[in-house]
């Protein structure tokens, strides 16, 4: 089966294969505006486009890759001044530590992270090129996009025009032609960050930011830009008018890919109506990996509702994955990503499928008998697990989390013993190790292949 994506610009799942197959596909994904830590929504699109990423190497050999930093905004003057610092303080600070959180999700960093500061020579030379073929003009130290000047304003998100509002981050002003033009330079007072430009000291709007870096990295025409259903209107929609306009009508993207908004309590998870969780709290409060495991338990275009019994689900569904990894501990072997998972995965990038499999994959190793078959199930498990960011670390490492050193033993020891108490008929005894260990969180399970241990 050949990798097969839905494209949110023609409403279907198209076979996907890249502009140009020597150089490999591009890939453009949005990133944080950092002025705090993310919430776990964030993390979606990060997550599951990293499964892709990792895809489309697999399959084309290459893979040039963007994830950009929005260290420009009103949002991070208006945590700088709260602050009493720099910008530079609050976005290296939050970027820091996004890349951190990603990290401990298992995200892999992309091959370019382009920040809009670092081009604003960029920026203003496309919005110049916008203004001299008639589709932007300045007012009022603004310079704004002419929506009208693009008939098809409106095609990715499906939205009629007249029906849209104004798609940049200011009110809708008098100096605007149509209410609906969007800002794509603004003027800096004093105490704003700006830079020099032909329309006076200013700063960029959000939507040029990312078709300029876009353009910078990955061309005029980009194979797939990648983003979460909120980001379709105006962010996209607006990307798509400048970039198509200032390269001459040649499509921006090839393929759109929106991943599903998650649910907390009954409602989209947002920062502006307050019901969020912070990967910055939760990879401190959980197993990262349980909450990677939870944010691929949902095809990534749907919706996720996000619960303390997913995340519950995650741990113990990785506890038996990472079991039966214990018991093959003693054969070693290269991963072997099966068929099954490909297959899963170019199915418009199915991850609930591919955890099926990867959960019925593993129930076949621990059944397998024999060398041969205990060899290749371990590689098939792995394989699977290396396809989605899962299973990536020692089963001694994932039971002992939160551990201390020496404990490992400690807690053998007292196994060990109870093991000599049930052979001695000594159940009082063995029965109080039991409740003394579970008292201090550690379960124990009586397998064929001995006693395992878990932390709860």
């Amino acid at each position: 089966m050949s990798l097969r994506l839905y494209n949110t610009l023609t409403r279907q799942v198209e076979a996907f294969a890249p502009l140009d197959p020597a150089a490999g596909p591009t890939m453009y994904l949005c990133g944080p505006t950092v002025y705090n830590y993310v919430h776990i929504g964030n993390a979606r699109g990060p997550v599951a486009f990293g499964v892709l990423a990792a895809l489309l190497r697999r399959r084309f050999g290459a893979l040039r890759y963007a994830r950009n930093i929005t260290d420009v905004d009103d949002k991070i003057n208006n945590a700088a001044r709260e602050a009493g610092v720099p910008i530079s303080t609050i976005t290296d600070r939050f970027a820091a530590a996004y890349r951190e959180d990603m990290a401990a999700l298992g995200v892999q960093p992309p091959d370019l992270e382009p920040a809009a500061t670092a081009h604003i020579p960029q920026i203003i030379a496309m919005i110049e090129r916008l203004i001299a073929g008639g589709h932007a003009y300045a007012a009022e130290g603004h310079v704004l996009f002419a929506v009208d000047s693009f008939a098809a304003y409106g095609k990715l998100s499906g939205r009629d025009p007249e029906d849209m509002l104004a798609g940049a981050r200011v009110e809708v002003a008098p100096y605007k032609r149509n209410p609906g033009d969007f800002v794509l330079w603004k003027p800096s007072t004093d105490d704003l960050p700006g830079w020099d430009s032909p329309w006076g000291r200013g700063r960029p709007g959000w939507h040029i930011e990312c078709s300029a870096m876009a353009e910078a990295h990955l061309g005029d025409t980009i194979d797939i830009h990648a983003g979460g259903i909120d980001l379709q209107f105006p962010h996209h929609e607006n990307e798509v008018a400048q970039s198509e306009c200032a390269h001459g009508g040649k499509r921006f993207a090839r393929w759109w890919l929106h991943n599903g908004m998650l649910v907390l309590g009954g409602a989209k998870m947002s920062k502006s109506v307050g019901n969020i969780e912070k990967v910055h709290d939760l990879v401190r409060a959980h197993p990262p990996e349980a909450l990677r495991y939870a944010l691929l338990s949902a095809q990534y275009r749907q919706p996720l509702d996000w619960t303390p019994a997913l995340v519950e689900q995650s741990i113990r569904t990785l506890d038996r994955l990472y079991g039966t990894l214990r018991d093959l501990a003693e054969i070693d072997v290269a991963a072997q990503i099966p068929q099954s998972i490909e297959d899963a995965l170019d199915d418009d990038l199915n991850t609930p499928q591919a955890l099926a499999e990867l959960s019925r994959i593993a129930a076949d190793a621990r059944k397998a008998e024999g060398d041969d078959a205990r060899r290749e199930a371990k590689a098939a498990l792995l394989g699977a697990g290396l396809a989605l960011g899962l299973l990536q670390q020692a089963p001694a490492a994932w039971f002992g989390r939160g551990a201390v050193e020496g404990d490992d033993a400690r807690i053998q020891a007292l196994i060990d013993e109870r093991i000599a108490a049930k052979a001695a008929k000594d159940f009082t005894r063995a029965d109080a190790i039991r409740k003394q260990l579970a008292d201090e969180g550690i379960l124990l399970e009586d397998t064929p292949q001995g006693v395992r241990w878990k932390r709860a």
